[in-house]
């Protein structure tokens, strides 16, 4: 009574503990997520189990296009497909919700356009195994996956030998194989809204592609192998994160769209001058380049001779050197359209082509860079028309 009476404080009452769930309110829980599972299980079955009968009911020898409607179907395509439209060349399944494609697939010997966009697809299994073996290997002419979740270009399509169109925007993919050259009949690659960072070198063999779609990816550089791509029509790079563009770009004579908006793209004159000293072997090959030193397979070692035969000009058209491995980047701005100015990248043999070291030279050098100017304002007038906004 005297402690309370002195003012002692009161002794706080512990906070109630929340509600422990028992064991019965745990599987309970488990219970209704085994039930919802059950649940879309039997749904799916019951769509599959309606798609079947819908389309043996729509059966037709002669019928060449089918469009199923958008329904929660996980795979495969069904069984009998092939007999009740053995005739079918367009099959269109999108937005089905397609997880695995099935063997069915490697059934419809005429089948040229398959469009299987916003699905379930890019698990082990999606693309029936032997696609670019079966009939519609040969066959199949346009291939449209995008929207689904494959994080790699599916091995199975490289060998579509005769596929002109083929599309995998809006997927997981990281990369682009270089095995993409095997794909020779291409005309048209849609692979934007991805997280491709690089582009293989080996992307340059498609002759017959007229239409790149690379927006809306994380592509740093372009190789300059590109510019090998003479039937090319348009190229979408918008939303990367370009800094310059190869000045090979400049070959592309037949190119009229190219999207750049969206990257990083530098906005001043830079030189980037950093130079690494070219070995004794270099020295002696550009000697061995620049005086016409005649020389036969037979007097080098083959590796020497594929070497010499790497040897690349000088860009500059007053020097007329060569270089292999050392050589000089430097970013040029050149007039698009009178319009635009874009950096391109191109290499010089040494550091004496770009940053004269007396008035002599440097009269020289400036001329040879206005000439150079010249020729990439030549080469620029045939680009038709450069999206940047």
């Amino acid at each position: 009574m005297a402690a309370a009476a002195g003012g002692a404080a009161p002794e706080q009452e512990p906070e109630p503990e929340p509600p422990r769930r028992g064991p019965a309110e745990g599987e309970e829980e488990e219970e209704e997520e085994e039930e919802e599972e059950a649940a879309a299980v039997e749904a799916e079955l019951a769509a599959e189990a309606e798609l079947a009968a819908e389309l043996s009911a729509r059966r037709s020898a002669e019928a060449r296009r089918l469009v199923l409607s958008p329904r929660r179907l996980s795979g495969p395509l069904p069984a009998g497909l092939s007999q009740w439209f053995p005739a079918l060349e367009v099959l269109d399944v999108s937005g089905t919700g397609l997880a695995v494609l099935g063997e069915e697939l490697l059934a419809l010997p005429r089948l040229h356009t398959l469009l299987a966009k916003n699905n379930r697809l890019g698990g082990p299994g999606s693309l029936p195994k032997g696609l670019g073996q079966a009939p519609p290997g040969r066959s199949l002419r346009v291939l449209n996956l995008s929207g689904n979740r494959f994080a790699e270009v599916p091995p199975a399509l490289l060998g579509l030998r005769g596929l002109q169109s083929l599309s995998l925007g809006g997927n997981r993919l990281h990369g682009i194989p270089p095995d993409i050259q095997e794909l020779r009949s291409l005309e048209f690659l849609y692979l934007g809204g991805n997280f491709i960072t690089s582009i293989p070198p080996e992307l340059a063999n498609l002759p017959s592609l007229s239409y790149l779609v690379l927006c809306d990816n994380k592509i740093q550089s372009i190789p300059p192998q590109l510019a090998q791509l003479h039937s090319l029509r348009s190229l979408s790079l918008h939303n990367n994160l370009l800094t310059y563009l190869p000045r090979e770009i400049l070959n592309l004579v037949h190119l009229e769209e190219l999207s750049l908006r969206g990257n990083p793209l530098v906005v001043r004159f830079v030189r980037d001058l950093t130079y690494n000293p070219p070995s004794l072997q270099e020295l002696a090959g550009r000697t061995v380049k620049t005086r016409n030193v005649p020389y036969a397979p037979s007097d080098l070692p083959e590796n020497l001779v594929r070497y010499l035969s790497l040897a690349s000009n000088c860009p500059n058209p007053k020097c007329g050197g060569v270089y292999f491995d050392s050589c000089v980047r430097q970013i040029k701005f050149v007039d698009f359209c009178g319009k635009y100015r874009l950096p391109l990248m191109h290499y010089l043999c040494s550091p004496e082509c770009s940053s004269p070291c007396s008035s002599a030279s440097q009269s020289s050098t400036s001329q040879s860079e206005s000439d150079s100017e010249d020729e990439a304002s030549v080469a620029a007038r045939r680009m038709q028309k450069v999206l940047l906004g």
